[in-house]
């Protein structure tokens, strides 16, 4: 199925489940600029960071801070893996998901022209009742769709939202509805989808500390999963 078909396919998510759903605008598909200051000053270097990277690059990562640590906790863990690679951080720490559609109408991947996108994106719009699943997934589509119009040669590959939280609660189970959702995008030729949110908790469905120190954000040894279980797929695309 051609990504255009695949994207289309997705917008005709299920009817909303409750009235508030049904009757309230969905703010995680408007494009919204960040308005605290510490949002709008990273933001800025993003955006310039695309702009004196017009060139070209192997890998372009999109998301919120979790992306962002790959400048922290991540920074030796990027060094091995991407330091040889032209890889580019969009990581911007609290956006949503109308925060990345505002950042990509605003140049995000103007003129970049990355050969992997890798979009982790959405945690920040499940805290607590801010949005739906249905909601959720609706901003991710929008996400997608964006960048698929806006790099059309880029292969995109998508990670399901990271599992947070100590142990189980609602708002996993919310992440959970969304990241099933959005294996759907997939179509095995411009939109990849990859979830290994498995191998980021315990056998007993808690998060070590070790992991993820606040139970939400990457310690060195998280960034290491992560770049180990997406490097086979990486490899593959950019070999293709």
């Amino acid at each position: 199925m051609a990504a255009a078909n695949a994207l289309s396919a997705q917008t005709n998510v299920p009817a909303a489940s409750n009235a508030a759903e049904q009757t309230r605008p969905n703010a995680a598909v408007v494009p919204a600029p960040r308005s605290d200051t510490g949002g709008h000053r990273r933001s800025e270097v993003v955006l310039q960071r695309a702009r004196e990277n017009q060139s070209g690059c192997d890998i372009a990562f999109i998301g919120d801070s979790i992306t962002q640590g790959w400048e922290g906790a991540g920074r030796e863990v990027w060094a091995k893996y991407y330091g040889q690679r032209k890889a580019l951080n969009f990581g911007v720490g609290g956006d949503r998901t109308q925060h990345v559609l505002w950042r990509l109408e605003n140049g995000q991947l103007e003129g970049v022209k990355p050969k992997v996108t890798v979009l982790m994106i959405g945690t920040n719009n499940s805290n607590r009742d801010d949005h739906t699943a249905g909601e959720i997934l609706e901003g991710v589509l929008a996400v997608i769709e964006q960048i698929r119009k806006r790099a059309p040669e880029t292969k995109l590959l998508v990670l399901g939202i990271f599992p947070r939280g100590q142990t189980f609660s609602e708002q996993r189970g919310k992440i959970l509805q969304v990241n099933q959702a959005l294996a759907k995008v997939a179509d095995g030729k411009s939109v990849f989808y990859l979830d290994f949110g498995s191998q980021l908790i315990e056998a007993d469905g808690r998060i070590s500390p070790e992991i993820m120190p606040d139970y939400l954000h990457l310690s060195a040894r998280g960034y290491r999963i992560w770049a180990e279980a997406i490097e086979p797929l990486l490899q593959e695309l950019l070999k293709n």
